[in-house]
């Protein structure tokens, strides 16, 4: 979604018809041992459609990815600037999203949602995991928690002009949330994607 695209999504109140949304296929990505071997921990820990690929977030026929992001956008490095190359154009539409709704700044937490111009994977999550571009995060860092609830609960209440996110949207790919530049243990940041995960669909059925 580009600020000018009309496909702004907002959330809508999950509670009105007293009935959990199910959840997603969530395929954990890994192209190295140490991030496969935590995955795949989590996985198993986790109720859901929950599994581990080893290999690129490009290989999974899914119809979202996760972007692993910073604050403004800046898709440079790491699994972003494989994006950036996959999709042309995919960081001006994020860039636009984050000024035209959060004034050039998307805070930790948050996620936006835009189209990558593909069939497939036809929509991009950024969720930052930092909020400076190459920033390490420090041991007792919650930025991959909190990046992976973001997807999660857009996924659940966003909504696109055209109907929920979640009927548009079955399979995400998710690479490792901060476990690159941002130095972040692929233990934690496995534990805090599925604590993440738990909390947002601890009651879909």
């Amino acid at each position: 979604m580009t600020a000018d695209s009309g496909t702004h999504t907002d959330r809508e109140d999950a509670g009105t018809s007293g009935l959990a949304p199910g959840t997603p296929e969530l395929v954990l990505c890994a192209v190295d041992e140490p991030l496969a071997d935590a995955w795949t921990t989590a996985a198993k820990s986790v109720a859901g459609r929950v599994r581990v690929h080893r290999g690129s977030v490009l290989d999974i026929a899914a119809q979202a990815v996760v972007s692993p992001a910073n604050s403004y956008g800046w898709m440079r490095g790491g699994i972003d600037a494989v994006y950036a190359r996959a999709f042309p154009g995919i960081e001006q539409s994020v860039r636009s999203e984050i000024l035209a709704f959060h004034g050039g700044e998307l805070p930790i937490g948050e996620a936006v949602l835009v189209p990558t111009g593909e069939a497939q994977p036809a929509w991009l999550i950024s969720a930052p995991t930092m909020r400076e571009p190459g920033e390490v995060l420090p041991a007792d860092t919650v930025h991959p928690y909190l990046a992976a609830r973001a997807v999660f609960l857009q996924w659940r209440d966003g909504r696109l002009d055209h109907g929920p996110v979640r009927k548009f949207v079955d399979t995400i790919a998710m690479p490792g949330l901060g476990t690159g530049v941002g130095g972040v243990e692929p233990a934690t940041c496995a534990r805090q994607v599925a604590a993440a995960w738990d909390e947002v669909f601890r009651h879909a059925r």
